[in-house]
Formats: C-alpha cells, structure tokens, sequence
C-alpha cells in the first residue's frame, strides 16, 4: 500500500463534498508529474490525506483512499468543461484520473502551519518543500503514520 496527498479547494471540492457524494473521480489535473503519480503508481486501497488548499488556513481535513485504477479523464475532451484540452483526443488522451472514496474526517484539522512545526520528524515531507505545487504527491508510510497521531495530540 501506498499513501498520497491529493490538494483541493474546499470551496470548488472539499472533504464535506466527498463525504456526500462518498465517491468522485480525481479530476482537472492538468500537471504531468501529479497526472504520472495517478496513472503509474496509484492503486486501488492506497491512502489519501485530503488536504485543503488556497484557503485560510490551509490543511489536512480527511482520509480517503484510491478507489479505481487509472482513466481517462473525461473532461478533457468536452469544449463546455472547465478542464478542457484542446490537444486530447480520444485516440492520444492527455490526462488521467482516479476515483477517490471517502473514509473519514480528521479528528481535528491540521494546519499547514501545524506541520511545519514538526519538520524535524517530516524531514523531506513533500508538501513542506519550498515551491511544492503539486496537487498530488506521494506521503511516506512513516510520514502518514505520524500525520495520523499528530490528530490526536
């Protein structure tokens, strides 16, 4: 098993959406190195930290966990879709996705600033890199494991 940070914006899809609708393809990624990590290294089961971007104050909300193997992304070939690419084809498709399903909330949010406290255990943990922007990255097992006793603390 492996363990993934996916980012969203809580106002266009946050950890409250995914609870309702419990299952939602991981779409609009328009990144090629967050689309490989999708495409070539995700796996049904792998873990989900659920983080919540461009808002105040940014962090981790849930759990959720890879629930597909790799597709197409569909909205890359509709002209009406927010997410629409010009230079995908059916035939040469461009973007991937995976479906992701909603396991829980945190017990308690965990800021970003909360995280940076601890980057003496989070040694090279991806989403505290300067300049990181990735929407998807791999989370270390032994960072995942901390992440998720930090919520107790």
């Amino acid at each position: 098993m492996a363990y993934w940070l996916m980012k969203s914006e809580p106002d266009v899809f946050g950890i409250d959406d995914l609870k309702r609708n419990q299952v939602e393809p991981w779409d609009g990624v328009r990144n090629y190195q967050a689309r490989n990590f999708m495409r070539d290294h995700m796996q049904v089961g792998d873990g989900v930290l659920f983080y919540h971007s461009n808002t105040k104050p940014p962090g981790i909300a849930g759990i959720a966990e890879v629930a597909s193997k790799p597709y197409d992304d569909p909205t890359q070939f509709d002209p009406e879709a927010k997410y629409f690419d010009p230079k995908s084809s059916l035939d040469k498709p461009r973007w991937q996705l995976v479906d992701i399903k909603y396991i829980r909330h945190l017990q308690r949010y965990l800021s970003l600033d909360e995280l940076k406290q601890h980057t003496d255990v989070l040694t090279d943990f991806p989403l505290l890199r300067k300049g990181n922007r990735l929407s998807v990255m791999p989370v270390e097992a032994e960072h995942w494991q901390y992440i998720l006793n930090l919520e107790q603390a």
